[in-house]
């Protein structure tokens, strides 16, 4: 039977390297192809890792807690009579990044620091991914904190309160009070008037990895790629009631604003092969189907999961979809393919009191949309001065890719279909 490298796969555009949390599967196991055997964790997610071979894990090749780069073998799936070390002696000699050593945290209370570092005989420690995770940035041995999950797991609220006893304990002691020896008047100096302080005037706060990622794509977006923005006001008052008849549907799931604008801008794009389109160096690379990348805002930065062929797919079946994407993307549950793959991205930031923005080009994709909020205007209709529903959407494009002729058709075929939206349900 062949023999199955398992290496560390590239889960998204800029993913360089990968976080090995934990291996769910053992050296001798038997395994199947779809088993997950091991934990990743990226810049945007903690993923499971698929076995895409069957046979027996014969060998683990990093430990977790190593951080590996994007390709390098991890593990040899091959059955007990196969001779895999022509395999493994491929990966002896690249140097691999050693673990990062646990951090040994002072702990508040008396009786938590006479708790053992570790379990006693060797147990491995029983964590969720985000538990580790908190405790590594909080500087918090997992080793001295009560888990309270299934089974006693370590689980978030965990940390926190152990974050939050490790926090208390400073200031307790600094608020008993300490004999002091008594001093003989003196007389009275003038003084200048003081000015209370915060403890501390900055604080440095690490790059999440999700922060790291945003500023390593930016960087390779704002400045090489030749930006240029076409912006459009587009009438929403029948989208808005169309979206309120939606709702009032028996068992229909919730539409949003933003669901409408992704439907509209994938039926838009199919139009418009120029705009869904991205520059590949020699050539100009032309999509048939419209993968949108929806961003989504975490507090640690900005994820963009993938909803693939939106074209194909109705304002429900996006409903349902998009949301879904979101709060896993809040939860890092995202799988891999929802991580990368997108031919253009849409940026609301409709649910803010923001009118108009401009988006950064998310590489290599050659065009995002970023939308702004729905505002009640002073209109003229049939030479009447009215009320309407506005909402400002601007275009951000790759000049290599198209210019301002080809944005501009693009935005008024997305503006007439946002504003007679029936063409959304066809």
């Amino acid at each position: 039977m062949a023999i199955t490298r398992v290496v560390m796969p590239k889960l998204s555009e800029a993913m360089e390297t990968g976080k090995l949390l934990r291996w769910l599967k053992q050296e001798g196991e038997r395994v199947s192809g779809g088993d997950i055997i091991a934990e990743i964790e990226t810049d945007k997610a903690d993923i499971e890792l698929e076995a895409f071979g069957a046979g027996v894990l014969r060998k683990l090749l990093a430990a977790p807690g190593n951080s590996v780069p994007v390709g390098d073998l991890i593990a040899v799936i091959a059955e007990p009579d196969d001779d895999i070390s022509a395999v493994v002696g491929e990966s002896a000699g690249v140097p691999r990044p050693p673990a990062r050593p646990a951090t040994v945290a002072a702990v508040a209370s008396a009786a938590e620091s006479e708790e053992p570092a570790a379990p006693a005989g060797g147990t491995r420690l029983r964590a969720s991914p985000l538990a580790r995770r908190l405790a590594e940035r909080a500087g918090v041995a997992l080793g001295r904190i009560r888990g309270t999950g299934p089974g006693g797991r370590i689980i978030q609220r965990d940390v926190e309160a152990a974050v939050a006893a490790r926090q208390a304990a400073p200031a307790a002691s600094a608020a008993r009070p300490s004999p002091v020896a008594p001093v003989a008047p003196a007389a009275a100096a003038p003084t200048a008037p003081t000015v209370a302080r915060p403890e501390a005037e900055v604080e440095d706060q690490p790059l999440s990895p999700i922060r790291a990622a945003i500023a390593r794509q930016m960087s390779q977006s704002k400045g090489p790629v030749p930006h240029f923005y076409v912006t459009a006001e587009i009438a929403m008052d029948r989208a808005v009631a169309l979206r309120e008849e939606l709702q009032a549907l028996a068992g229909a799931p919730k539409v949003t604003v933003t669901d409408l604008v992704v439907r509209a801008v994938a039926l838009t794009l199919v139009r418009h092969s120029g705009v869904n389109a991205s520059f590949q160096g020699q050539t100009i690379r032309r999509y048939r189907a419209a993968h949108i990348g929806i961003a989504v805002a975490l507090d640690e930065g900005l994820i963009t999961p993938v909803l693939r062929d939106a074209d194909r797919k109705g304002v429900f079946q996006i409903a349902t979809e998009a949301r879904d994407l979101a709060e896993r993307s809040r939860q890092r549950k995202l799988r891999g393919q929802e991580l990368s793959g997108a031919t253009f991205t849409v940026s609301n930031l409709g649910m803010f009191p923001v009118e108009e923005f401009a988006a950064i080009i998310n590489p290599p994709e050659g065009a995002i949309l970023a939308v702004g909020a729905i505002l009640d205007k002073p209109v003229v209709v049939s030479g009447q001065l009215a009320v309407g529903k506005r909402m400002r959407v601007t275009l951000s494009c790759d000049h290599r890719v198209m210019d301002g002729a080809m944005a501009a058709r693009f935005l008024a075929d997305l503006k007439a279909l946002l504003e007679a939206p029936l063409g959304l349900l066809v």
